[in-house]
């Protein structure tokens, strides 16, 4: 079990979906990124939703949230085709040892429903918070972004998912970048959405980047593989290749939410740009 400072660190599944390959890959052909995921009929691709649970130190820390299960409905299921056969957000918890209960802390790095739509459930047709106990950390620029969406991000978000988090007082609102916790840092970009927050853990001798969607797959390392869904393309260019180039200079980790197959990575530079090497499981970390 891999450990970082206090912490014991684990995956947790918590379904799968598919997205348009040509909205996850911008400009870029479908000739080309087809190549590497290949889409299905409805030229979607499949994605993962990998969420990272961090235990010591008195805390139960969960990162992100997946979709959920406020999401029903015949045209929702068309669109994005989410599959909870072979692992819930709930399940995947539970076989950690964890129960809604036991979580002391959320971060969310930003609102779009595949990140925290599972921040909430529904009793009786309303949502309630999940986590009971726990304080949920979302930027405070990004909790302002979401509440007045722009029409690009609209369907991005779903209020119901979050606003309970106000309502009932669990919500903790970041203000830039911050040592939430011993360990675990936080830092922003601000391409994809205004003041998405990805999470670093570190200690002397390891540092993992729970990276988002500033990287949602292995396959986003080239610059110009942005997504159509990022609000600033360009400046998501820039925010990734600065990151990028710092892992591979202080040799970081990196956690990948979405990538159907690899949740950690390193980065290299090779001939034709950063890549990335030794994919692997969070267990060989």
């Amino acid at each position: 079990m891999p450990q970082i400072g206090p912490y014991s660190l684990h995956t947790v599944e918590t379904g799968r979906f598919r997205l348009d390959g040509g909205a996850m890959f911008g400009i870029v052909p479908k000739p080309l990124w087809s190549q590497r995921i290949p889409p299905d009929d409805q030229n979607r691709i499949p994605l993962n939703m990998r969420c990272l649970l961090l235990i010591g130190g008195d805390r139960v820390i969960l990162i992100d949230t997946g979709i959920g299960d406020t999401f029903e409905g015949t045209k929702f299921q068309d669109l994005f085709a989410v599959d909870h056969s072979a692992a819930t957000l709930e399940r995947s918890l539970a076989a950690h040892g964890v129960a809604p209960e036991d979580v002391t802390d959320v971060v969310l790095t930003h609102l779009h429903f595949d990140h925290a739509g599972g921040s909430t459930r529904r009793v009786d047709g309303t949502p309630v918070v999940r986590f009971p106990n726990a304080t949920y950390h979302v930027q405070q620029r990004h909790w302002q972004w979401a509440a007045d969406p722009n029409p690009k991000e609209a369907q991005s978000f779903r209020p119901d998912t979050f606003a309970p988090l106000m309502e009932t007082g669990h919500l903790n609102l970041v203000d830039g970048e911050t040592t939430l916790f011993p360990h675990v840092e936080v830092s922003l970009a601000h391409g994809h959405t205004e003041a998405q927050q990805t999470v670093t853990v570190r200690d002397s001798e390891t540092t993992l980047v729970y990276v988002a969607d500033l990287v949602p797959t292995t396959h986003h390392l080239s610059p110009a593989w942005t997504m159509a869904y990022d609000v600033r393309p360009l400046r998501t260019m820039d925010e990734k290749g600065e990151f990028l180039e710092q892992a591979v200079d202080s040799e970081w980790k990196l956690f990948f939410e979405h990538d159907p197959e690899v949740a950690v990575a390193d980065v290299k530079r090779a001939d034709r740009g950063i890549q990335v090497v030794n994919e692997r499981s969070l267990d060989a970390l």
